[in-house]
């Protein structure tokens, strides 16, 4: 944690001002120390560079999982390519431009893979993830000049409203146990005039009926046998890739059919084990955006990414 975060960072309980106790740091982080609200006298531990507003990971518990096994996977700089900023602009619609001088929430940072984009666009960005995958991201690109970290739930993030220029929640708000309330939670960072994107499951057609059956069984799994069973969509994607056989096993059983199998492994594994995983429709989403006072809503590419400005 960085100096500069208290000008953000409030007391998640009452919106309040927080004290930082520093027990040691390294340079310009804080890794160890203590932050109390100066109203209701709530403490907040700093563990491994990381202010700590959650005990536990609770229902995100699989993606404290993941993105410790995963770490390095879907980092542009750590696997060579532009697969995230790729992601980003197709979520987002935001070009550097509008990254310039931004502060940037991102609301499920899991290993930090666009947090990491944004960061290189001139923006400073602030990432919450409820889960452990924080310390993955911390690892990544924690010790950035203009990233900062935090242990938090999107149910009561810890900053006062209207705070952000810009806030995104790619592949996020679908793993809450209310997706609807967790829209409004985040909508809320925005400030008048800002924008709002997010990338969102969809419900259209019926191959999703049948993974939603296996994943009854595959989310009661521990997490290391998952992790095992999901390696076999390693092996599994040349058949899955012949023609009519293939075509029917991806109905019934999907897997990953990413050419990396690295890639393959991780997405079939965050398919199937996340507690919850809601799909929507479009015009589900759209009202979210309107009822927020959102404008200029816009529609991108499948399944469902959407992004709006904030209006007063």
């Amino acid at each position: 944690m960085k100096h500069r975060a208290l000008n953000f960072l409030v007391c998640p309980a009452c919106k309040s001002t927080l004290d930082l106790i520093t027990d040691e740091q390294d340079g310009q982080e804080i890794l160890k120390g203590t932050l109390r609200c100066l109203r209701c006298q709530a403490i907040y531990p700093i563990v491994r560079g990381v202010p700590r507003f959650v005990g536990t990971g609770s229902y995100a518990s699989s993606f404290g999982r993941q993105w410790t096994w995963f770490r390095k996977v879907q980092v542009d700089s750590l696997n060579g390519s532009c697969e995230s900023a790729r992601a980003l602009l197709a979520t987002t619609g935001w070009q550097d431009s509008d990254y310039a001088g931004a502060l940037v929430l991102d609301a499920g940072v899991g290993a930090g893979r666009f947090a990491e984009c944004v960061a290189k666009k001139d923006a400073e960005i602030f990432g919450i993830d409820l889960s452990d995958a924080i310390d993955a991201a911390f690892t990544n690109i924690g010790r950035l000049a203009n990233v900062h970290l935090a242990q938090a739930d999107i149910f009561a993030l810890p900053f006062r409203e209207g705070t952000f220029d810009l806030a995104y929640s790619i592949g996020v708000l679908h793993h809450t146990p209310d997706p609807r309330a967790a829209f409004d939670c985040v909508a809320a960072q925005v400030k008048v005039g800002g924008g709002l994107a997010v990338y969102l499951y969809d419900r259209y057609g019926f191959a999703h009926r049948f993974p939603d059956f296996t994943r009854k069984i595959t989310t009661r799994l521990p997490h290391r046998v998952m992790a095992a069973l999901c390696a076999l969509a390693i092996p599994l994607y040349y058949i899955y890739s012949l023609p009519v056989i293939g075509k029917l096993f991806r109905l019934l059983l999907p897997i990953s059919m990413d050419p990396n199998w690295r890639w393959r492994w991780l997405d079939t594994f965050d398919w199937y084990t996340p507690k919850y995983q809601w799909k929507f429709l479009y015009p589900e989403v759209f009202r979210w955006f309107k009822e927020n006072r959102f404008k200029d809503v816009q529609v991108f590419d499948g399944p469902i990414r959407m992004r709006g400005v904030r209006t007063a």
